[in-house]
């Protein structure tokens, strides 16, 4: 495990010369205090896979700590399965050149296999299973990942349309009967803005993709390129189904009556 605890914020993305830093800092406000996401002295790890979206949730966090007045401290975590064709070592040098503490933890399992090859939902198990394992050793209080509202969306749909059920990534979910919360800052942010941000601070993917990203037969692929398509007629389609799993007609609901008399 290789780690920085502390080092001063010389370098830095002023805000000013970034709106859209502010534009996506002012969303995670929101959110934050939405679903209280952040509590004095949190001590919050930022799962960090070398993605845009995680590494601009960094930037994002930093100028939210600078004006919320709430304590709370962060660090990037990467989880290293030692892949054969990743190399962190480039990752590394952005938290050190951006001086954000950060901590990179080797974990077994996959070494030696292919970024590229990888299996999304076991490398997904695995790297959610270390994460869990750090945060209780290290005493982190909340796990952030960066999925945006776009990500959260199209889990909707997905396990609608391939698990029958109804269920997304939820904002902030404690687990383990509290003792880790995951928080998803960036939920009110979409996907757009987050490549934007990413632009604007000239961030670049830092170690390749695995084919979960990149896999248009994947079911998120399918579901992404309709949501993109329903959006031509009505631009609310996302926030839309957003909203639907906080304005629930109960009443409406089809729930079998298991007790009912057979006809």
């Amino acid at each position: 495990m290789e780690n920085i605890d502390s080092l001063p914020r010389a370098r830095d993305h002023q805000t000013g010369d970034f709106p859209e830093l502010v534009s996506v800092s002012k969303l995670v406000g929101k959110a934050l205090y939405d679903f209280a996401m952040v509590q004095e002295g949190d001590k919050i790890a930022v799962a960090v896979s070398g993605g845009k979206d995680s590494i601009s949730l960094l930037h994002v966090l930093r100028h939210r700590q600078k004006i919320i007045p709430i304590n709370f401290t962060f660090t990037a975590v990467h989880i290293d399965f030692e892949f054969a064709d990743f190399d962190p070592a480039k990752l590394i040098q952005y938290f050190k050149d951006y001086h954000f503490p950060f901590i990179v933890e080797k974990v077994g399992g996959l070494k030696n296999e292919n970024y590229q090859d990888i299996d999304c939902f076991r490398w997904s198990r695995h790297r959610r299973k270390a994460l869990f394992q750090l945060a209780d050793r290290m005493g982190f209080t909340k796990i952030a990942f960066g999925h945006h509202l776009d990500d959260i969306v199209e889990t909707i749909v997905i396990n609608q349309f391939y698990r029958g059920e109804i269920g997304a990534m939820k904002p902030k979910q404690e687990l383990f009967d509290g003792k880790v919360t995951i928080i998803r800052p960036l939920a009110y942010v979409r996907e757009e803005q987050m490549r934007a941000l990413a632009q604007s601070l000239k961030i670049e993917t830092i170690g390749g993709q695995s084919k979960c990203a990149n896999d248009d037969t994947s079911h998120r692929m399918i579901v992404k390129q309709m949501l993109q398509n329903a959006e031509q007629y009505n631009p609310a389609v996302v926030k839309n189904i957003f909203n639907s799993l906080q304005n629930i007609k109960e009443e409406y609901l089809i729930v079998p009556e298991r007790n009912a008399k057979k006809m």
